[in-house]
């Protein structure tokens, strides 16, 4: 069985076919640094990361790469920096970590590449240059704008009437504009905002030829892949298409769009007036980053997601059930793992058909169930093959015995082993009132005790 995904641009699923199989290039929208991410903009992150496992599984990890950008000059960051009075190096550092440390949390892997807008200026303008040469683009009043007139395959990507792209965009009104949905490609800049010389006078990119500029210089002129959330598709893709293919006639910008769905909050959604915006950072204080993950993965990435605290503790508890599995299992070490691919399983197929995270998710448990029945020996062996197939979602990755104990911090461990110390002795005293009495103190405070067969005493934070 071979890859398929859902193309957004034919509406339809289809057999994904790179241009070449030993050079699969992937582009995704990354975030703009302005502020912390929020749990909408971890959706796209989990989505193409696990994308990116899975062609890296595919084709081999040398054989392909994947590209997500950095926007670091955009309105956003100069209104934060007006408002705060923090200068915009500073805002762009501070928050591109935040976002860096917050979605290793969710075991996301780090692109091959992670260009940076104001890295690409001179790219950008070079095509900038091309499109007002073949008269796709005009300068007015210091501005370059994008004549969509000029492109007669405009709207095919969002499938959109004319008269509802003008409508529902966000499209500046502009005396200069020769079209109401003409967009900007270049403005000018003051003194006190970020700029760059170019032929037009001293200003700053658009925001939609940056992506399109730093896809071609790292993937090329025609991408395998170009990923992103469904708010992208109008007018954010549709005008990458339209500047990247009328910048190089008769070359296809991108071979297969994927987009994921919206995420909404408790049936809502999200946003900082109805009281429910949640940064990746405040889901954190609730949950570990891989039960995060998993909430994400349990809907199928096309779908709606409407992020609940049920669905939340559900995720805890499915990922509780695999890890006592594994712990079970008693397992080696991950370095010490021999590789054993799960391709030609029920797992791997639901992960071919256009990620069919769902389907995947229950083959992986009923594996689990099968595991957890077997022999000790086989146990191992099946095991490392769960193990393996959960790696592939970003699952799993912790060692079971530190999962149960919560992660807790050095020092907690030790309070926690001496109080347990303590109930041993107290049992060996016969003094078994004390020794309940430190059970239910450690109970209170969400440790679970459970007596070994041989004396000893393992404990795990409640789930």
């Amino acid at each position: 069985m071979a890859l398929s995904l859902y193309n957004t641009r034919t509406r339809k699923k289809e057999l994904f076919e790179p241009l070449d199989a030993a050079r699969v290039g992937m582009y995704v929208c990354g975030p703009t640094v302005y502020d912390l991410a929020h749990i909408g903009n971890a959706r796209p992150i989990v989505v193409f990361d696990l994308l990116y496992r899975l062609l890296r599984d595919i084709y081999g990890a040398d054989h392909v790469t994947y590209v997500r950008n950095i926007t670091d000059v955009d309105d956003k960051i100069n209104a934060a920096a007006l408002e705060s009075g923090e200068p915009i190096s500073d805002i762009t550092a501070r928050t591109t970590k935040a976002f860096h440390d917050d979605i290793a949390e969710l075991n996301a892997l780090a692109p091959d590449v992670e260009p940076r807008a104001t890295d690409h200026i001179a790219e950008m303008i070079e095509m900038i240059e091309t499109l007002v040469a073949s008269e796709h683009a005009y300068e007015a009043e210091g501005h370059v704008l994008f004549h969509v007139p000029s492109d007669q395959g405009y709207g095919k990507l969002s499938h959109r009437e004319r008269e509802d792209m003008v409508a529902g965009a966000r499209v500046e009104v502009a005396p200069y504009k020769r079209d109401p949905a003409d967009f900007v490609l270049w403005k000018p800049s003051q003194d006190d905002l970020p700029g760059w010389d170019s032929p037009w006078g001293r200003g700053r990119p658009g925001w939609h030829i940056e992506c399109s500029a730093m896809s071609r210089k790292h993937l090329g002129v025609t991408v395998d892949i170009h990923g992103g959330g469904a708010d992208l598709i109008f007018p954010h893709h549709e005008n990458e298409v339209a500047q990247s293919e009328c910048s190089r006639p008769g070359h296809d910008f991108v071979r297969h769009w994927v987009h994921n769905g919206f995420l909404s909050v408790e049936g809502e959604k999200m946003s900082k007036s109805l009281g429910n915006f949640i940064t990746i950072r405040q889901a954190l204080e609730g949950a570990p980053g891989e039960v995060l993950r998993l909430m994400m993965l349990s809907t199928h990435y096309r779908k709606p997601l409407d992020w609940t605290e049920e669905g939340v503790q559900q995720a805890r508890t499915r990922l509780d059930r695999l890890y006592r599995v594994l712990q079970k299992a008693n397992l080696p070490a991950l370095d010490q793992e021999i590789a054993i691919s799960p391709k030609g399983n029920d797992f791997y197929d639901a992960l071919l058909d256009d990620l069919n995270t769902p389907l995947a998710l229950s083959a992986l448990e009923r594996l689990a169930d099968d595991v957890s029945k077997m022999s000790a020996v086989e146990m191992q062996i099946h095991g490392i093959g769960l193990r393996l197939a959960a790696n592939l979602l970003g699952l799993l990755q912790q060692d079971p015995e530190a999962w149960f104990k919560g992660g807790e911090a050095e020092s907690d461990v030790g309070d926690i082993e001496a109080q347990i110390a303590l109930r041993l002795e107290a049992r060996k005293a016969k003094d078994f009132a004390a020794a309940d009495n430190i059970r239910d103190a450690l109970a209170e405070n969400g440790i679970i005790l459970e007596d070994r067969p041989d004396g000893s005493t393992d404990w795990r934070r409640a789930g």
